[in-house]
């Protein structure tokens, strides 16, 4: 028989108490994120901020920051970086869609924001979160000034990457030994062969040398002028084993 479960309701309503009591006690963004500005220093976890960071945390501003003086939280307005400016010559933005500002904020500068993200002129097709708002590296595109910033020509590749490349010398001539073979087999009265064991190369080497005691190789070309099965076969054969066959790849 099955074992019936042993229903617990209070050890239940106590889990989902200390979950509860988890979730709210968890620190927001407004004091994880809050910054000294004086000892750079975040007072929530005692970290010091890298040196090189001080020029940006005090002439840049994040992206709730500059939202909290938009109308609508700056829904529909362009967002750029920085280090995008500055790196790239393609345009990059957001274009942000929808906010969710964390109103227990002293200024209303913390929450989250979600936008359609274009990198490097290529606009994304699905609304993504907002990653980084806390960095210190944000700028509002004015709005006269938008069209111009999405303007983009696309600069055609001037290195393409190649589309096919040759074979290796040993690969080629390992073709090269089976076609040969092949187009023999295939001719009229030609006996098969019964070499076990033996490679391609080896094989036709050796056809090679048969036909050659026979007097029937190299072939007889026919006349200019003349056309006929026979003729392209003929043609076939001497482009093979020329010293140097061209090989299409």
């Amino acid at each position: 028989m099955v074992k019936k479960k042993v229903v617990r309701p209070i050890a239940e309503m106590a889990r989902k108490i200390r979950e509860y009591r988890a979730l709210k006690e968890r620190p927001r963004d407004s004091q994880k994120y809050a910054l000294d500005y004086e000892t750079m220093t975040r007072p929530y976890t005692g970290k010091r901020l890298p040196v090189m960071a001080w020029e940006s945390v005090r002439t840049e501003s994040r992206l709730f920051s500059l939202m909290a003086g938009l109308r609508l939280f700056g829904v529909g307005r362009l967002f750029t970086r920085k280090s995008w400016l500055s790196e790239h010559q393609e345009p990059c933005y957001w274009k942000i869609t929808k906010v969710k500002v964390d109103y227990t904020a002293e200024n209303m500068d913390h929450g989250k924001a979600w936008g359609i993200l274009t990198f490097k002129g290529k606009e994304e097709s699905e609304v993504k979160e907002v990653d980084k708002v806390v960095y210190h590296d944000w700028r509002l595109v004015p709005k006269h000034e938008e069209e111009e910033f999405r303007c983009f020509a696309p600069v055609p590749d001037q290195n393409p990457r190649p589309s096919h490349a040759a074979y290796p010398p040993l690969l080629r001539a390992m073709i090269l030994a089976r076609r040969r073979e092949e187009d023999w087999h295939r001719r009229p009265g030609s006996r098969p062969s019964t070499c076990t064991g033996t490679s391609s190369s080896t094989r036709s080497i050796s056809t090679t040398k048969r036909r050659r005691s026979r007097g029937e190789w190299p072939p007889e070309r026919a006349p200019s002028g003349e056309s006929g099965g026979g003729n392209e076969r003929e043609r076939r054969w001497g482009m093979l084993t020329s010293p140097h066959p061209g090989l299409c790849c």
